[in-house]
């Protein structure tokens, strides 16, 4: 088996008929779709024969209740984690999309001056930045438990080389991916490559604290859905 991964897996598809960039406003739940596509991607993470050890999600609804197949499956306890919350949005709550087309509006001057930060929302560096703590941290927490399980001279609680499952949202998930492959935080938000109920894994380097993204999977492609009020 190659070696522990941490799967960032992005939630289902969100019950918002009204197209409302939702942002981190409470109470948007999961679709039926979207409970099937986290249903599916959970049983392909699981049924892929590579051990869970650690089940970590967002604290926004959409994320917890894409979390929860894996908490079915794996008997795992859910631990929340604020640092993998979707990122910050002045337009949070409406149905306009930031970006460099509302600069031919003069009233959204103040808030899109700067698409390389983004002057709307939370900086692309903090988003990375808090990403990859939380998955750094998991990853020592592991650690830190198959140690002391070897200290104790203790069965290990699961295999040392069990992975860890994250829940989040495309745009963190979109921002680690870009800062640990090295490329510009910038980019076009139509591009990313982060489906509802994806998978982007990653192998942690901790003798050089490095990040190496190993693969993505899209295991609920076949379920029909609408992608739409992210971030």
């Amino acid at each position: 088996m190659s070696p522990r991964r941490i799967h960032l897996v992005r939630h289902g598809e969100v019950f918002n008929p009204d197209g409302v960039l939702y942002g981190r406003l409470p109470g948007f739940r999961l679709s039926d779709r979207g409970e099937l596509m986290a249903k599916t991607t959970a049983r392909a993470l699981v049924d892929d024969g590579r051990p869970i050890a650690a089940l970590y999600a967002s604290p926004l609804q959409r994320a917890q209740e894409s979390a929860a197949p894996f908490v079915d499956l794996t008997g795992l306890p859910l631990q929340t984690d604020e640092r993998l919350i979707e990122a910050g949005n002045q337009y949070e709550g409406t149905a306009r999309k930031p970006g460099l087309h509302l600069l031919r509006d003069p009233k959204e001057w103040r808030r899109v001056y700067n698409p390389f930060r983004p002057s709307w929302g939370e900086p692309y560096r903090h988003i990375a930045n808090r990403m990859i703590d939380a998955m750094r941290d998991a990853w020592l927490a592991r650690q830190r438990r198959v140690d002391d399980h070897r200290a104790q001279d203790a069965g290990l609680d699961a295999d040392p080389d069990a992975d860890i499952v994250m829940v989040s949202h495309q745009s963190p998930i979109w921002m680690a991916h870009r800062a640990i492959a090295g490329d510009a935080l910038f980019h076009n938000p139509a591009h990313r490559r982060c489906a509802l109920s994806s998978v982007t894994s990653f192998e942690y380097d901790p003798e050089h604290d490095e990040f190496h993204e190993v693969d993505y999977c899209d295991p609920a492609a076949d379920v029909p859905s609408i992608d739409q009020g992210a971030v």
